[in-house]
């Protein structure tokens, strides 16, 4: 599995839109500032087909310090959530089941060499 960077991700963009590489790469920014700015505000964006972004609240709770075994007190929080829209879950299903049957079709090195034998 590959990381890909935003820089990668307007190269292609600018590659198949004719645009320039400067131009997407800021287009890219806003709407990254956008969304964080919003969910800033508690607001819940929605994508549809993409998914969905939104704030929620973990509740306070008691831990323990690993090293000393004191218990402590974590204060309530917010955190980002994302859930994945209908048709990205279905394409990232479809792209894992052609990568697991790929990969069971093709022999590995080791049955290779065994079938050498």
């Amino acid at each position: 599995m590959a990381t890909v960077t935003k820089k990668e991700l307007a190269y292609r963009i600018a590659e198949s839109t004719g645009q320039k590489k400067v131009v997407v790469k800021r287009i890219i920014q806003q709407f990254i500032t956008e969304i964080i700015e919003e969910l800033a505000r508690g607001n819940r964006l929605e994508f549809r087909e993409f998914g969905v972004f939104e704030i929620k609240t973990r509740a306070a709770r008691k831990a323990r310090n690993p090293r000393t075994g004191v218990r402590v007190d974590v204060p309530s929080k917010a955190v980002v959530h994302f859930k994945a829209g209908r048709a990205m879950k279905e394409m990232v299903q479809k792209a894992i089941a052609s990568d697991t049957s790929s990969d069971a079709a093709a022999p590995s090195p080791a049955t290779e060499a065994s079938a050498e034998l």
